[in-house]
């Protein structure tokens, strides 16, 4: 059976944590019962209750001291109440924290618009230092959670909820590197981000074969940068799909990285989704699906991006 992204986190952090004891898991009342890794480890699990900011600053010490700090709740909580705490602690100082936020985008769409996260990466992305990864799947998020355990930067990792993905083939074990899941001979490239952004973009690719897709799981300005000659490689005009607004969106900075090729966004625009609803109901009500991620291809397709049937 294949795991949702958050449980997937749980059990691969579990694991990884049998070897090693440097390895604490931080919850902010959101690990609810039979918690995996509390279940194992009860010493090395904390729940913070509803103080995600105390959260992070809690986490810089345990950094400090040695430790390795993973600690998850909402997306938006942890990105807006704490985004002092991770710009000092994370960007400025450069502790070794992994913060794993799960409820991305409006992956939360019951719990209405306090629980959506469509400016989370906008806001972490303004701090230097930190790796921001949005893995499609379980075996990528499995790839990120063993990567940031080796890795002594802070980590940013943005999850949905529930549903669960089998993972895009890769010819090599590291999710850094941007995934070619699609070659076409024309120059329209979809860069898709995260679960449903790659989703939509895999549908896209049955109708329309000959445009490429490239997969990004890394999506910080250091690991775009190094993506783009390689990105470059498939097209010149590129349309990020982000289940993200587009104020600080991977469009936005890619169009900045990327000043010789076109750049355009498909992304959940400006919209406050305000009645609670599934997941795909309220990507729906912002206009997120199918139908108008086919419409903004036929567009641009008709402006002069190439495909060569």
């Amino acid at each position: 059976m294949t795991l949702s992204g958050r449980d997937t986190y749980r059990d691969e952090l579990t694991k990884i944590a049998e070897d090693d004891d440097r390895i604490l898991c931080l919850e902010a009342d959101l690990g609810g019962k039979n918690h995996q890794f509390e279940s194992q480890f009860p010493d090395r699990f904390f729940n913070m209750g509803i103080a995600e900011m105390t959260s992070i600053d809690m986490a810089a010490g345990l950094a400090e001291a040695g430790f390795i700090p993973f600690f998850s709740t909402f997306a938006t909580f942890a990105s807006l109440r704490s985004a002092e705490s991770i710009k000092l602690a994370m960007g400025y100082m450069e502790k070794n924290i992994k913060i794993i936020a799960p409820y991305g985008g409006v992956s939360g769409g019951w719990f209405g618009t306090t629980h959506h996260s469509l400016e989370d990466i906008g806001v972490v992305r303004t701090f230097p230092n930190i790796k921001i990864a949005c893995p499609y799947g379980e075996e990528d998020t499995r790839r990120v959670i063993r990567e940031a355990v080796s890795s002594p930067h802070p980590y940013y990792v943005r999850l949905s909820r529930n549903e669960s993905f089998v993972s895009l083939d890769r010819d090599d074990d590291q999710a850094t590197i941007p995934l070619v899941n699609q070659k076409g001979n024309g120059n329209l490239c979809l860069l898709s981000i995260g679960e449903q952004g790659t989703e939509l973009c895999k549908k896209i690719q049955e109708a329309y074969p000959e445009i490429s897709h490239v997969h990004l799981c890394y999506i910080d300005q250091v690991s775009l940068r190094n993506s783009i000659a390689q990105l470059e490689e498939h097209g010149n005009t590129f349309l990020v799909v982000e289940e993200h607004r587009l104020a600080g969106g991977t469009a936005s900075l890619l169009a900045v990285l990327m000043p010789d090729n076109r750049v355009y966004s498909f992304d959940c625009g400006e919209e406050w989704p305000v009645y609670g609803g599934s997941h795909q109901e309220t990507l729906a009500y912002l206009a997120f699906d199918y139908e108008a991620l086919e419409e903004k291809v036929k567009n641009l397709l008709s402006e002069g991006a190439e495909v060569n049937w």
